[in-house]
């Protein structure tokens, strides 16, 4: 059975979400569900939307219609923000300042979780670099700090925009496994992901964007049976071209 928001205790349900630019929609419709726990893809290609829908969950900027609903209670944006965390793509915060301070102010201005500074940075390889100004850090060293920052975050659920931007091959993997260790952990991870084959190996379930619209969601035997195209079976990138 696939399951809902209404059969997972404590899921979120993202319904009717809208955005337009100019008159030009760039979410119609948006709905799909978020399930305690679990590693979440937003799948689809660049330009399909992905960016502006976290921006709109994280509260960056506003929606036109829609709602976030949890346990069918429409949430309000202080439970938002004590819910969820956003963490953008390609961003330098606090360029001049140190990537050591700004993993500890992020640890003393959002209360953030200090048992696991230690071990996130470890986990990213992050040691070396912790007296670098964060503005000198290559794209791929600041991507490993954006999200060392954002798992030390005290939010039960992280919205991360293309997390494996920038990352080689063995990077990917081991960035791969530290989520999924997050995960294991009762963290909930929504990740927005052009890479298939990364999603593949990390997500549990996954929600297809394409033109502002969701085209499937579910486990990839779930989406397998909705693209019902025998060649796709077992892969993402063809059950993803077979529903979009």
């Amino acid at each position: 059975m696939v399951q809902t928001s209404e059969t997972v205790p404590g899921s979120l349900r993202v319904s009717g979400l809208c955005k337009s630019y100019g008159g030009r929609p760039a979410l119609e419709d948006v709905s799909f569900s978020i399930h305690p726990g679990e590693v979440l893809g937003l799948i689809g290609p660049n330009g399909a939307g992905k960016t502006t829908l976290f921006e709109c969950l994280g509260g960056v900027m506003p929606a036109d219609a829609g709602v976030l609903l949890r346990d069918g209670h429409v949430m309000g944006a202080r439970e938002r923000q004590a819910l969820l965390f956003y963490m953008p793509d390609a961003i330098a915060p606090w360029p001049a300042q140190s990537l050591g301070w700004a993993l500890d102010f992020t640890l003393r201005f959002f209360a953030g979780r200090a048992e696991l500074r230690d071990e996130v940075v470890r986990s990213l390889a992050l040691g070396p670099l912790l007296s670098a100004p964060i503005g000198t850090l290559s794209k791929g060293e600041r991507k490993r700090a954006l999200l060392a920052i954002g798992l030390l975050t005290p939010q039960p659920i992280l919205l991360v925009d293309e997390p494996f931007d920038g990352l080689d091959l063995r990077q990917s993997r081991e960035l791969a496994a530290t989520l999924r260790s997050h995960a294991v952990r009762g963290r909930t991870l929504v990740l927005s992901i052009h890479q298939i084959a990364e999603a593949a190996r990390l997500c549990d379930r996954f929600v297809l964007l394409n033109s502002g619209r969701v085209c499937a969601e579910g486990t990839l035997a779930d989406l397998e049976a909705q693209a019902a195209a025998p060649h796709a079976a077992g892969d993402l990138e063809e059950v993803f071209l077979a529903l979009t």
